[in-house]
């Protein structure tokens, strides 16, 4: 839903009824991972993709039909037999998708979750996607940290709810959770989806160089939220970085020392060292790597670089573990030469390094093109 919030939290706002289509679950090659989210606004216009194409006529039409009828509807879609372009998906893979009406009166606490989403808070929103008693369909509970709003029907089934969200919440994962009709674990007759808005993932850029404002650019196209950080007041400024959220004065092991300390860095984190310069990397990738919870480090440099850097990191203490974290020369080898294509392999190198990929072309695999991670 973050995809679409934006649309939909217009129409909510003028009193209007949308039509949201939202995938649920994923069989095979997918074109669209669960959450993937499609409005259709009160003047028939379209926000978000829940296919890439394949089926969205179809559930254009049982978004127009939810939103006249006010029943939410779950519809399941995959390869057609006959013709795969007849509402069907021409990958192969199969997806369900929940469609429900959205207004004030059926999701009064989109704000809640509009606000947590904008203040980089965690939220997760809990809907009933099947039930025996047609009446429980698209009920929601909103879970935070330390809140709820709304219910599914009953307190017992918001607390079976509310307690295994939060754990697919620290997770950052989305899922469809099964539990009895009045939220008995271990049964079944009533499914439940809960998306989950964790915080943006972070990339941390150190170096304020052309490289740096090129990456800023790609990571903000990828969803995260980035900073660039240097110790240079001339070259660290809004003005170099437009891209960035945040630009930030400071030596570059102190800053990240300190977002450490205040609990910032997770392992969705990717740290980005491009600055050049050993007394500026060595000791960032001091902190970076002896630290557990970073989810990518890379350093930029030549060859030569590279293990002059090992070296002075050797002698600072690191050992083969923590060294063996490190990205370096970092990004995969695409044959870059300017900032925006060094920049793209380095977005390359972080998205496998995410899901688990190994850079190779498709072309040249015979695995699954969608990795889990």
């Amino acid at each position: 839903m973050r995809d679409v919030l934006d649309e939909l939290l217009t129409v909510w706002q003028a009193g209007g009824t949308a039509g949201l289509s939202t995938v649920v679950r994923t069989l095979h090659s997918a074109p669209r991972p669960p959450g993937a989210a499609m409005v259709v606004r009160p003047d028939g216009s379209v926000a978000g993709s829940v296919s890439g194409g394949c089926v969205e006529s179809a559930v254009y039409q049982v978004a127009t039909d939810v939103v006249t009828s006010g029943r939410p509807q779950l519809q399941r879609y995959g390869v057609s037999d006959d013709d795969a372009f007849t509402i069907g998906l021409t990958c192969g893979g199969t997806i369900e998708i929940f469609t429900e009406p959205v207004s004030q009166r059926s999701f009064p606490h989109l704000r809640v979750v509009a606000d947590a989403i904008a203040a980089h808070l965690p939220i997760a929103v809990a809907t009933v996607i099947a039930h025996p008693q047609p009446q429980w369909l698209g009920r929601r509970l909103i879970i935070g940290q330390e809140t709820e709003h709304g219910t599914v029907g009953s307190p017992r089934a918001d607390a079976a709810i509310a307690d295994d969200a939060r754990g697919l919440l620290a997770a950052g994962r989305s899922a469809v959770l099964t539990y009895g009709p009045d939220g008995q674990r271990q049964d079944a007759g009533m499914e439940v989806f809960v998306a989950a808005h964790a915080p943006q993932p972070r990339m941390l850029v150190f170096g304020a160089t052309d490289f740096a404002a090129a990456l800023a650019a790609q990571a903000a196209l990828l969803g995260y939220r980035v900073t660039v950080c240097d110790a240079r007041p001339v070259f660290a400024t809004a003005a170099r970085f437009p891209a960035a959220d945040d630009v930030v004065v400071d030596w570059p092991h102190r800053y990240l020392a300190g977002e450490i300390a205040r609990g910032a860095i997770d392992t969705r984190t990717a740290i980005c060292v491009l600055t050049h310069d050993p007394k500026f990397d060595v000791p960032v990738l001091e902190v970076a790597l002896r630290q557990p919870r970073s989810g990518y480090v890379g350093v930029m440099g030549s060859r030569r670089t590279h293990h002059d850097r090992i070296r002075r990191l050797r002698e600072a203490g690191l050992t083969d573990a923590e060294l063996a974290g490190l990205s370096s020369p970092i990004g995969l080898d695409l044959g870059a030469r300017t900032p925006e294509e060094t920049a793209v392999s380095i977005a390359a190198e972080i998205i496998a390094h995410r899901w688990g990929g190994d850079g190779r072309p498709l072309r040249a695999t015979q695995d699954r093109i969608h990795h889990d991670g």
